[in-house]
C-alpha cells in the first residue's frame, strides 16, 4: 500500500504494508539511518522520533497511523548539525558507544521545545525511558542544560537583531 509521509519537511511516498513499523520505513525504505533500532518493543527509546513535535517510539508506530502528521528524525533537527542539542552533545562529548544517542537527542529536543529552561527534575522525567548502556546520564543531563542555554542565547540574539532593524 502507498503512504504519503511528511518526513523532515519533505513529502515522501512509500509503498509498504500498513503494519510496517515507522522505524523500518525510515531506516530501510527512506535510508534515514539516524533513527536507531534498539530493542524493537518500546523499552529503550533508541528509535525515538518526533510526530508533530511529540517524542514517540518508531518501533511501535505502524506507518498506517502516521497519516499527514510531521515526522522529524535526527537528520531533520538540522541539515548541518547546528541544532542546539546536536551542538551540546558534541561539546559535552556525550556519546560513548552511540547506541542510544539518537533517541536521547530526539527526546531532549522534544523536551526543550516544550520546556525551554528545564530543571534536573524535568530532564529526568523527559529522559527516563531512554536507556544508556554506557551510563552517560550525567553528561546527557549536562548536555540538555547546555542545549537550553544555546537555545536561549540564540533566541536573545534573534530578538536583538530584530529590534535593531
Amino acid at each position: 500500500m502507498a503512504f504519503k509521509l511528511n518526513v523532515n519537511g519533505q513529502t515522501r511516498t512509500v509503498d509498504v504494508p500498513g503494519d510496517m513499523p515507522l522505524l523500518w520505513v525510515l531506516r530501510d525504505v527512506l535510508d534515514l539511518k539516524g533513527t536507531k533500532y534498539g530493542c524493537g518493543v518500546g523499552q529503550c527509546a533508541a528509535c525515538t522520533v518526533h510526530l508533530n513535535g511529540k517524542a514517540i517510539y518508531a518501533c511501535l508506530t505502524p506507518v498506517s497511523s502516521v497519516g499527514t502528521q510531521a515526522v522529524t528524525t535526527l537528520e531533520g533537527l538540522s541539515a548541518d548539525g547546528t541544532h542546539p542539542v546536536q551542538i551540546a552533545w558534541q561539546d559535552i562529548d556525550v556519546p560513548q558507544c552511540g547506541y542510544c544517542q539518537a533517541g536521547q537527542m530526539m527526546s531532549a529536543a522534544a523536551l526543550l521545545a516544550k520546556t525551554p529552561k528545564p530543571t534536573d527534575k524535568d530532564i529526568d522525567a523527559a529522559m527516563n525511558r531512554n536507556l544508556c548502556r554506557c551510563g552517560t546520564y550525567v553528561r546527557i543531563r549536562k548536555a540538555v542544560h547546555k542545549a537550553a542555554e544555546l537555545t536561549t542565547s540564540a533566541s536573545a540574539r534573534t530578538v536583538q537583531t530584530a529590534s535593531k532593524e
